[in-house]
C-alpha cells in the first residue's frame, strides 16, 4: 500500500552486469483514463493539473485501478478508499515541495510547471532524450524518465525470480492474492534482466466482480433474444415469452447484478 515505490532490475550476464532503478508512481496524465472511469468523480484533474482525489466521495468501487495503465492506484485499507501520489499537492499549495524531493539526497527526483520554460524540469526535458512509462495508451504522462532502461519500464521486460526469491526479500509467497509484476516465463527485453525488487499488489477484481459481468450478460441477452426471435418471426410480439417471460429473466437478472454490483464497493452506503 504505497504512493510510490522503486522497482529494481538487474540487466546483464556476469561480469558485464548494472542494477536499473525506477520510481514507480501515478503518472499525472494530460487525459487521465482513472478520472474518466471514476463515476463519483472522486478522482479528478485539478486546473494545476495534478490528478487529485476525494475520499470523502469515494465509493470503493476499484474503476480507477483497472482503467490505470501505471499500477498506481490502490484501496487504503483503514478508510477503504482509493488512493495514489498526488504530488504532494497539500505541500504545493503552501509553497513546498513534494515529500520524496525534499528527502532524495541525490536530487534524482525534479517536480516542476512544464509550462515555464525556465523550470528544472522543462529544461531536463528539453535538452535530454527522455521516456514515459506505456506511451501506447495515449494517456499524456506528466512523468518522464531520464536514463532508465527498458526493461524497468516495461512491467514485463524484466524475467520474475523463480519462487519468488528477490534481492532483499520473498514476495507473493505468503499471500496467493498477490501479483507481482515480470514475465513468469522469460524476459521481454532483449536483454537479459531479472526483476530484483518490486512491490507486488493484490488483485483488484475477485469473484463478485466475475459473477456480476456474468449476470449482467443474462440480464441484457435474454431480454435481446426475446427481441431477435420476435424479429425473424419465430417468436409473436405478443406472446408470454415475449412480453412477460423474457423482461422478467433480464430484471431478475439485472437486480442480481446491482446487489452483487453494490456488495462488491468498499463504501456500500455511498452508493
Amino acid at each position: 500500500m504505497t504512493r510510490t515505490y522503486v522497482k529494481s532490475v538487474d540487466v546483464g550476464e556476469f561480469p558485464a552486469v548494472r542494477r536499473a532503478f525506477q520510481v514507480t508512481r501515478c503518472n499525472q496524465c494530460t487525459d487521465a483514463p482513472c478520472v474518466t472511469a471514476c463515476p463519483t468523480e472522486a478522482m479528478h484533474k485539478r486546473p494545476d493539473g495534478i490528478v487529485d482525489f476525494d475520499k470523502s466521495i469515494c465509493i470503493g468501487c476499484k474503476a480507477c485501478m483497472a482503467a490505470c495503465p501505471y499500477d498506481a492506484i490502490f484501496i487504503n485499507p483503514e478508510d477503504h478508499s482509493a488512493e495514489k501520489c498526488n504530488m504532494c499537492a497539500h505541500r504545493l499549495d503552501v509553497g513546498l515541495e513534494p515529500a520524496c524531493v525534499t528527502v532524495c539526497p541525490t536530487q534524482a527526483i525534479l517536480v516542476g510547471d512544464m509550462n515555464d520554460p525556465t523550470s528544472k524540469v522543462a529544461q531536463a526535458v528539453k535538452r535530454h532524450p527522455v521516456t514515459v512509462r506505456r506511451p501506447e495508451k495515449e494517456t499524456g504522462p506528466g512523468v518522464f524518465y531520464l536514463g532508465a532502461h527498458q526493461a524497468t519500464l516495461d512491467p514485463l521486460g524484466a524475467t520474475r525470480p523463480e519462487g519468488g526469491l528477490y534481492a532483499w526479500s520473498t514476495q507473493g509467497a505468503p499471500d496467493p492474492q498477490l501479483v507481482p509484476s515480470g514475465h513468469p516465463d522469460g524476459a521481454r527485453s532483449s536483454a537479459a534482466a531479472l526483476l530484483s525488487y518490486d512491490i507486488p499488489h493484490h488483485a483488484p477484481w475477485g469473484w463478485r466482480v466475475s459473477l456480476y459481468t456474468w449476470t449482467k450478460s443474462i440480464a441484457s441477452g435474454a431480454f435481446l433474444l426475446a427481441i431477435a426471435l420476435a424479429l425473424t418471426g419465430l417468436l409473436g410480439w405478443g406472446g408470454e415469452v415475449t412480453r412477460y417471460v423474457a423482461p422478467l429473466v433480464a430484471l431478475v437478472f439485472l437486480a442480481i447484478t446491482g446487489v452483487l454490483l453494490i456488495w462488491d464497493l468498499k463504501h456500500p452506503f455511498r452508493f
